[in-house]
């Protein structure tokens, strides 16, 4: 098991350095990736309540004038 933990610190000296770099430029794209995800579904929810209220509109108008006299 302590081998198997061993390639997971960052100041072990049997790590290559590509590798070590490979492993930061990966933390950092998964990062990145999370905030746009964030970005991402505050945008959606948005979007989804902006629909919503379209839709509530059209039906109001859509009810409305279906109750005007013929």
């Amino acid at each position: 098991m302590a081998k198997a933990l061993v390639g997971h610190l960052r100041n072990d000296q049997r790590v290559p350095d590509r590798l070590a770099l490979d492993n930061q430029r990966l933390r950092r794209r998964v990062s990145d990736l999370e905030t746009l995800v964030g970005r991402l579904q505050t945008e959606n929810d948005r979007l989804r309540l902006e629909n919503d209220h379209l839709v509530a509109e059209r039906s109001a108008t859509v009810l409305e004038s279906e109750m005007l006299p013929a």
